[in-house]
């Protein structure tokens, strides 16, 4: 009994430790987080380790390869995508941008160019919701509502990749994401940069990066901040000078030698 409780404590301990996702999470439900340190090591995530493992989820590459991959988040325009595309484009990096509904309703130029470009369309739901609140039929039109929509403009016709909506999830619904060919994909590195009225130049979200930085991380930055499309370039040429490679997240799965029938690859 008393190992049991200890186990509890330091649980708990734990939790308050975790840098938890801006939201309000639901009875039986996980806001991602995780334990931040600035040894250039994968941050501690606890008991959500053995959870992401069950269920094939990924928020780092675990070889100790100095590889990172850069996702976006869009789930509405700033006028900053343009800029993004244009350094991802000129350095030939590799990026995976998570978007929802809304998203391509608005802006299916630049959904466009993301593919025609070389990088891959994630899904974030159609409408952003907290998909642990959902039934499966439910969670499974708002993925599939999304992947139509993506594929209606554009010449990716299958989406492999999911992101949850404010970073809220359970297991069971990571299990559905499985039903339905989806891997989800947290981050190992991230930073308050989706607050556009608090904006604190190219240099600050440079720094971020560059404090947080370690190998095998999954980096998720938001295209609304104008942060971001100042330090890009530099960032990607200091994570190279450092001797990380950019990689897109279709070469995470395969190293991991995951089914690739099962998603789309």
């Amino acid at each position: 009994m008393r190992k049991f409780i200890m186990t509890i404590l330091s649980l708990i301990l734990f939790a308050t430790t975790m840098l938890q996702a801006n939201t309000t999470v639901h009875a039986g439900s996980f806001g991602w987080g995780y334990k931040k340190n600035d040894e250039h090591k994968i941050p501690e995530i606890g008991h959500y380790r053995d959870i992401l493992h069950q269920y094939g989820a990924y928020y780092a590459d675990e070889s100790g390869d100095k590889v990172v991959y850069l996702t976006f988040d869009n789930g509405y325009e700033q006028g900053y995508t343009d800029d993004i595309l244009d350094v991802l484009k000129a350095e030939k990096v590799p990026a995976t941008f998570f978007v929802t509904g809304h998203y391509v309703d608005s802006e299916p130029e630049l959904v466009k160019r993301m593919v025609n470009e070389g990088h891959t369309v994630g899904n974030h739901s159609y409408h952003h919701p907290d998909l642990t609140t959902l039934t499966k039929a439910e969670m499974k039109k708002e993925l599939e509502e999304l992947e139509a929509k993506v594929a209606k403009i554009t010449d990716q016709k299958q989406m492999t990749f999911m992101r949850p909506p404010k970073g809220v999830f359970n297991e069971q619904s990571l299990k559905w994401a499985n039903d339905l060919g989806y891997v989800h994909i947290f981050w190992s590195l991230a930073f308050a940069d989706w607050n556009t009225k608090s904006q604190k130049g190219g240099d600050y979200s440079y720094n971020q990066v560059m404090k947080q930085i370690h190998p095998g991380a999954i980096i998720l930055l938001h295209t609304v901040s104008s942060d971001n499309a100042q330090s890009l370039s530099k960032i990607i040429k200091e994570l190279r000078k450092q001797g990380y490679q950019l990689k897109s997240l279709n070469d995470l799965v395969l190293k991991n030698n995951l089914p690739k029938a099962i998603y789309g690859l």
